[in-house]
Parts: C-alpha cells; structure tokens; sequence
C-alpha cells in the first residue's frame, strides 16, 4: 500500500488545447430564378456568402438586401396602365319606362 497522494492535475494540464475554426462551407442553398433579371441577380449574389467566414456574411447580405428594396421602390415609381375610368362615366342612360307601346 502507498501512503503517495493522488496526483492532481493543474489547470494549465485540464484546459483542451484551442481548436481552430472550421473553413467556410457551402449552404447549397437552392435559389430559385423568379423571372426578374435585376432581381435574380440579387440572389445569386447570396451565394457569395458561401466562400466567407461568417463575419463576411452581414456585409453581402446587407447588399443583397439594399438591391432587393432597391428594385421594390423601383416597381412603385414605374407608370402603370391608365386607371379605367369611373364607373359612373360608363353608364349608358337608362331607358325610359313610362313609354309603353
């Protein structure tokens, strides 16, 4: 029998060694075209986000964000069709009922 105490470890020996980051991955995030060039091409932009480490993330998504409202204010400020005129304005006069023949 051993009257030696138990050996403790330190602090320093019960720490893990610091690992490093993983590198950046693809999300393969499915981008589904929607018929709209300006915006489409917004979309693909997210893809660069694949090849960053995430602190590069905020900055595409914020510029895909900015292009996206960018085209919806676009969409308000074009002329649309001419408004059809009031319903009133279409009527055609009504035929008089007191004349029976």
């Amino acid at each position: 029998m051993s009257d030696a105490a138990p050996e403790t470890q330190t602090l320093e020996e019960a720490v893990e060694p610091e690992h490093e980051p993983a590198a950046p991955a693809p999300l393969n995030v499915s981008r589904t075209p929607t018929g709209n060039a300006e915006v489409d091409a917004h979309l693909e932009r997210l893809g660069d986000a694949d090849h960053l480490a995430t602190d590069g993330h905020v900055e595409v998504y914020e510029d895909v964000h900015r292009g996206l409202r960018d085209a919806l204010t676009a969409l308000d400020a074009r002329p649309g069709p001419p408004a059809p005129p009031s319903s009133y304005e279409q009527r055609a006069p009504s035929p008089s009922y007191g004349n029976r023949s």
